[in-house]
């Protein structure tokens, strides 16, 4: 039996039975038609590893004649490399001819002649079904209108999400390591973080308590390279902090030989930028939390000498740590007592200034009424805090189970009210558990920081070597945060026949896409002169522009048949044809 007569028989039983139950429309998504003068191509996402693709096409748009597919009457039928033509009478075909066809990495993709659809200018517009088999998978009815050839058209492209969790930088449960002055990181543990976990952050308390009272030696400097240096090799990102002690007696150094310290840390705070992803202002007090302490007042006892001292530190460390970086200090009421109660307004986010990169870290996180001790005066600092976390870091732990208060529904509600980008999934293992029953840790898990998905793009089939490509893409921010530092975004056209890449800059700022909103990039960008002529793939990049080869420092986009693992690009599931 020929491949045709096999795959017509099962289509005619399918046919039957698609009276009794409804087609199925969960694994084909993306789904785009192009076109140039002489060309039209058709492209979907599917899921699985189907053994047929199938494009129905209804070029006149009436039901009533051609093959009944889906609400349209199908005058011609791809499947897989071949191009059929529709005699009329129910199922009954001919071969026109064999066709461009690919089927990879969940992307199936046809380029026909239009004249082989007998269209070349008119009408203007036809009806497609999508379908994969086996199992059968049939969309919805699509309309493609053509561009005429002429000034590239105007196509639309649907994108469906994915509810998977997924390993983004700058975001997500993290991995605690304490003593990371002594304790080495292991390449292959945090690699294992990213593969099994999806986890892309490691915290390092580094402790400095052999240096209260001398300089830092080069061996701890040494060691605190080494660290860094591991933690790039495996693609992850560092939350750093320091501190002098672990013990309630807070025996920590003096205002001056921190701030002799922060000097010599400059220069590796510099040098390591591009894996830093945020620092705590540490330092002072037991484990660097500012409560007890011997050099900067004691157990929530502060005189206005000690907060000077204390903005002393915070303003040395802001100014050795590169500016696109965040530092984070522990309440509410340190940053509002030290620089302004009133929060950061959103017109100076992101500005450089010390009120735009002082974030926020709740090391106790739901475990008392106040979060032990984290806020003063809750009518006050809740509203501040949701404020400032828009644009500012948010982070931390859990400390001690307190239900009902750390059960899901207060736990979501002021992750999301507050913009948490990250939580330590070691500690507290009971408040984590209690998320795990209550059917929340996995919402919980994804949602942490910013969890952006495409909806949809508006692109032209056509383009000119040194002329506009205009592009809209809509997408929306599923997370509880937006992204705090700084992220290249850039529109990637990829050549289909040599895989040569060129990459159009965008003047979208990724830090802007808040929480829970839709934000829409619309931009003509030039296409370079010297690209040649040709075919090319629309991607989005939005690469970390401190490593921008490293593919594991990309953005994935949560959408289903979009991600290349091996690029670090989001395939925008169209072509355009460049002349």
């Amino acid at each position: 039996m020929s491949k045709l007569v096999r795959s017509l028989t099962l289509l005619l039983f399918l046919c039957a039975s698609v009276l009794v139950a409804p087609p199925a429309f969960a694994a084909i998504s993306g789904q785009s038609a192009t076109n140039t003068a002489t060309t039209v191509t058709y492209r979907f996402g599917y899921t699985g590893s189907p053994a047929y693709a199938r494009t129905y096409v209804d070029t006149d748009r009436n039901a009533a004649t051609g093959f009944a597919q889906g609400g349209t009457g199908a005058d011609y039928l791809l499947e897989n490399a071949s191009l059929y033509r529709h005699n009329g009478g129910g199922w009954s075909w001919t071969l026109v001819r064999s066709v461009t066809y690919s089927a990879s990495g969940g992307i199936a993709t046809w380029t026909v002649n239009r004249a082989d659809l007998g269209e070349s200018a008119t009408p203007n517009d036809a009806d497609l079904v999508f379908q994969v088999e086996s199992p059968v998978e049939t969309s919805a009815k699509y309309t493609h209108v053509y561009s005429g050839g002429g000034g590239g058209g105007g196509q639309t492209v649907t994108y469906a999400q994915t509810t998977a969790d997924v390993a983004n930088p700058e975001r997500g449960l993290y991995h605690h390591t304490g003593d990371c002055d002594k304790n080495d990181f292991a390449l292959a543990t945090l690699q294992s973080y990213r593969t099994s976990q999806n986890i892309s952050l490691v915290m390092c308390v580094f402790y400095l308590a052999e240096y209260k009272t001398t300089p830092i030696a080069q061996a701890a400097l040494d060691q605190l390279q080494q660290q860094l240096d591991t933690v790039r090799a495996a693609g992850m990102k560092m939350i750093l902090r320091f501190a002098y002690t672990t013990s309630t007696d807070g025996a920590d150094a003096s205002k001056d030989r921190v701030l002799a310290h922060l000097d010599q840390l400059a220069p590796y705070l510099s040098a390591n930028r591009d894996v830093i992803y945020l620092m705590q202002a540490g330092f002072i007090g037991a484990w660097g939390e500012w409560y007890y302490t011997q050099n900067f007042g004691n157990a929530g006892t502060v005189t206005a000498a000690d907060w000077a001292n204390r903005k002393a530190v915070v303003d040395k460390l802001l100014s050795v740590l590169p500016s696109t970086r965040m530092v984070q200090l522990r309440t509410p009421k340190f940053k509002r007592t030290l620089y302004s109660a009133s929060a950061l307004p959103p017109g100076q986010a992101h500005n450089g200034s010390a009120l735009a990169r002082l974030g926020h870290h709740n090391d106790c996180f739901l475990a008392s009424p106040d979060d032990y001790g984290t806020y003063e005066n809750a009518a006050v600092e809740y509203p501040y805090l949701q404020a400032e976390t828009a644009y500012v870091a948010m982070g931390g732990e859990t400390c001690n189970p307190n239900p009902p208060r750390t059960d899901c529904p207060t736990a979501k509600s002021e992750l999301s009210g507050f913009h948490w980008s990250y939580l330590n999934t070691d500690y507290h293992t009971g408040v984590l558990s209690g998320w795990n029953t209550g059917g929340c840790l996995a919402e919980i898990t994804r949602s942490l920081g910013y969890r952006l998905a495409l909806q949809s793009g508006t692109y032209p089939g056509t383009a000119t070597r040194g002329g506009g490509l205009p592009v809209s893409i809509t997408l929306r921010n599923d997370g509880y945060a937006a992204p705090f530092n700084p992220r290249n975004l850039e529109l990637v056209l990829r050549n289909t026949a040599t895989s040569a890449v060129y990459r159009l800059p965008l003047s979208a700022d990724p830090r802007t896409w808040q929480a829970g909103a839709t934000s829409t990039i619309t931009q003509t960008v030039t296409v370079p002169a010297s690209v040649p002529a040709g075919s090319y793939a629309l991607l989005l990049a939005l690469p970390d522009p401190q490593l921008p080869a490293r593919a594991e420092y990309a953005v994935r986009l949560a959408n289903q048949n979009t991600w290349e693992a091996g690029t670090g690009l989001n395939n925008l599931l169209h072509t355009v044809t460049v002349s």
